[in-house]
């Protein structure tokens, strides 16, 4: 029953499945739903075109929609500016690289190379020599989610 309602729908199946995944992207927008729901919709719409040729069945009506996703996702894209160009703040989320450069006190001393620093209200996990506790530092480096400091010149 359900396959004869879906052959029966014909070409309105494509605009069908273009406007439920153009609903999509309005409740779960990420800007790439739209550009497949484009396509089904200029699949749906050639469709009606070509409805009584022949040579127009299911198998090439997909590889028609298949086709125009790709197409539709790559001028999208295009459309929408690619998302590496660099930025004029290149650290703004990257808050630990931020701190490069910085000098701070030790709030613990560093034994066995790790430690603790205050910058701000965070204690940050610190990594280097073993200093006492209350010696300027410098932040040198982040690995991972510990900064690598050495003792500042005073």
């Amino acid at each position: 029953m359900l396959t004869t309602t879906l052959f029966d729908l014909g070409a309105w199946n494509w605009i069908v499945l273009g406007l439920i995944l153009l609903v999509f992207e309005v409740f779960l927008p990420g800007v790439f739903l739209l550009w497949i729901g484009i396509a089904a919709l200029l699949t749906g719409a050639l469709s009606l075109q070509l409805a009584d040729w022949p040579f127009w069945t299911w198998h090439w009506q997909v590889l028609v929609f298949l086709g125009l996703s790709l197409l539709t996702v790559f001028a999208g894209r295009r459309l929408m500016g690619a998302p590496d160009q660099p930025s004029d703040q290149p650290l703004l989320n990257r808050r630990s690289e931020q701190l490069v450069g910085r000098t701070a006190t030790l709030a613990e001393p560093i034994q066995n190379g790790h430690g603790r620093i205050a910058l701000g209200d965070t204690l940050w996990r610190v990594s280097g020599p073993d200093l006492p506790a209350g010696t300027r530092v410098k932040v040198t480096a982040v690995e991972g989610m510990e900064l690598v400091v050495a003792a500042a010149e005073s």
